[in-house]
């Protein structure tokens, strides 16, 4: 029995083509590379960028001016944030009074900067019938109680609140230099509300006293 051997052709090995630089694929990987890595760049760049904003020099209190004298320019990484705060690379806003007290190295935010007519406050003169209370200045946060003057006779009327959390604006000695001890003057800010009650009081017979905050 004649066995007859076909004689096939042998396959042929499929060779595998090097992408060139117009194959889409390429074309798309390098655009992503590129493009990671500039935003990558752009991060730290944005996270390293430092802006010039204000400092308050001192306590700053409701009602006052905004000087170059009372601030300082720091350069601070803020970023998103930066337009929260009063910049330095733009002009001090004409006739801006500060609306709340910014603090001793505090960033001055824009919010705390306004204009005269959006005050709450008027500053009222309180004397100190002694000493001031210790650590007592400006921006400290006191209450006002006013005595009857029948309470230093026959002590049978009982002192009364006129208003409290009030900020202290500045303390000052008989002769308007500014000064921590002694018999003084302490001018308080008081909201427009409570200006009757304290005015009242400080014309009356009596006294009106100063008591500081804890922790204010």
């Amino acid at each position: 029995m004649d066995t007859s051997v076909l004689d096939l052709p042998a396959p042929t090995a499929a060779r595998v083509r090097r992408p060139g630089w117009r194959d889409p694929r390429l074309l798309v990987g390098v655009a992503l590379i590129a493009g990671s890595v500039a935003l990558g760049s752009w991060v730290v760049t944005d996270a390293q960028r430092t802006v010039p904003v204000y400092v308050a020099r001192d306590t700053l209190v409701p009602g006052g001016g905004l000087t170059s004298a009372a601030l300082v320019v720091a350069d601070v990484r803020l970023g998103e944030r930066a337009d929260g705060y009063l910049r330095a690379d733009s002009p001090l806003p004409d006739d801006a009074v500060l609306l709340r007290t910014v603090g001793a190295g505090e960033l001055v935010p824009a919010a705390a900067v306004g204009a005269a007519s959006d005050l709450g406050v008027r500053a009222v003169p309180v004397p100190l019938s002694g000493a001031a209370p210790t650590g007592l200045g400006a921006g400290s946060r006191v209450d006002l109680w006013w005595s009857p003057a029948d309470v230093e006779r026959t002590g049978q009327v009982v002192p009364r609140q006129l208003a409290a959390g009030l900020t202290v604006a500045e303390l000052s000695s008989p002769d308007g230099a500014f000064a921590g001890g002694g018999s003084r003057t302490v001018h308080v800010l008081v909201p427009e509300g409570d200006l009757p009650a304290v005015l009242g009081a400080l014309s009356s017979e009596g006294t009106v006293g100063v008591v500081p905050v804890p922790g204010g």
